[in-house]
């Protein structure tokens, strides 16, 4: 299911590059962006470009980070790849303001299924991940930046018109993408289980955020069990929930939105 999710949501970015945002010179957000501008003053097409550029992050990402989010993320890229490579450059809309609006629109909504697929598309994404990882970096500010470069190469290379309808592209692309995954939210996850052992090690070597274990005793059973307590990203929960059902399918998990964390919001070595 996650797979098709991530194949569906690709598929879609792509059509919004071909169909509405290349004919218009508009430009998305972070290394796709770049990939399309390449692709505009070269004669390679930029799904070639997309890959090119999304392969040393991913090999980075592989190492770094764990081996099921870069598989899916290693298939969106892929996926955009190919379908910007097959799928014709037509001209949709003749306005621009119309082609960046809706083009922005189908990109959120792309990347937003990608993510819920416990996936990404790639680039600024995983280098935002990779920085988290060893600092509390907002992301934010981070992606800001880069997009703000996208802008201003397009506006240098193309036309300013271009990188203003850029700007209302990318603007409509992050709403929407927060109208369907808010993964800069983030959550507390209490989980219960009789595997706590087992549990820490498993979310240990795949997610980087810490783990409290305290000991417990059911009020009703009388049994004893581990109390896990972690703090994730709403980005991490989809990952985080096939985690905890692949060691114990019982496991009693509450889930609640956390107003604010204090302190270094990255992997941290085990409490006890």
């Amino acid at each position: 299911m996650k797979i098709l999710g991530i194949i569906t949501g690709s598929i879609i970015v792509s059509i919004a590059f071909n169909l509405f945002l290349i004919p218009h010179e508009i430009m998305s957000s972070g290394i796709s962006g770049l990939s399309l501008i390449l692709g505009m003053i070269t004669p390679l097409n930029a799904g070639i470009y997309n890959f090119l550029l999304n392969l040393p992050l991913l090999i980075i990402g592989y190492i770094k980070l764990g081996r099921t989010f870069i598989f899916y993320t290693i298939l969106s890229v892929v996926t955009i790849s190919i379908s910007m490579y097959f799928i014709p450059i037509d001209e949709i809309a003749s306005n621009s303001i119309l082609s960046s609006v809706f083009g922005g629109a189908l990109v959120g909504l792309g990347i937003g299924i990608i993510f819920r697929s416990a996936g990404s598309s790639g680039g600024f994404d995983i280098i935002g991940m990779l920085l988290s990882r060893h600092k509390d970096f907002p992301m934010g500010t981070l992606l800001f930046a880069m997009n703000g470069f996208v802008i201003l190469i397009s506006g240098f290379l193309l036309s300013w018109d271009a990188a203003l309808n850029t700007l209302v592209s990318i603007f409509i692309t992050g709403k929407v993408i927060d109208s369907i995954h808010t993964h800069h939210v983030k959550i507390t996850l209490m989980i219960i289980t009789q595997k706590g052992e087992e549990m820490r090690q498993h979310l240990l070597s795949n997610v980087y955020r810490g783990v409290t274990i305290i000991d417990s005793v059911g009020g009703y059973s009388n049994e004893k069990s581990n109390i896990l307590i972690t703090v994730i990203s709403r980005y991490e929960l989809t990952e985080v929930k096939s985690l905890i059902h692949e060691v114990d399918p019982t496991a009693f998990v509450n889930i609640t939105k956390t107003i604010e964390v204090m302190g270094l919001f990255h992997r941290k070595e085990i409490a006890s």
